[in-house]
């Protein structure tokens, strides 16, 4: 299973990435959340900041490209295999710097991924 960070995590279950922890929970992953307010989605903790993590298999983003500024050199420091944009965060710049860092980007969503197995 692939552990994977949710950034824009919320306990707020309208909110798609609660949907895309809860969902990713359900289907075997790892799931860390970083989000604005520490919480708990599923079983899975949402955390602040900017922690130390290791063995990230994908990140998945839930944050428009005005907010993805703060996070790219975080993000691409933790060496993910691969970031994931969902609808609404597709970022040329930040699919740039990621591809040059040896990173696979995808334009996709998460919860259709897990929904056709294909996460």
């Amino acid at each position: 299973m692939k552990k994977t960070i949710v950034i824009g995590a919320s306990e707020n279950p309208e909110r798609y990435a609660f949907k895309a922890m809860t969902s990713l929970k359900k289907h075997g992953h790892e799931v860390i959340g970083l989000g604005l307010k520490e919480g708990e989605v599923a079983g899975a903790r949402i955390l602040t900041g900017k922690p130390a993590l290791k063995d990230i298999d994908t990140v998945t983003l839930y944050i428009g490209p005005p907010r993805q500024a703060e996070w790219m050199d975080y993000l691409i420091g933790l060496r993910p295999k691969r970031i994931i944009f969902n609808p609404g965060t597709e970022n040329a710049e930040f699919v740039s710097k990621a591809s040059n860092n040896g990173i696979e980007c995808i334009e996709a969503c998460t919860l259709v991924m897990l929904s056709i197995g294909n996460f």
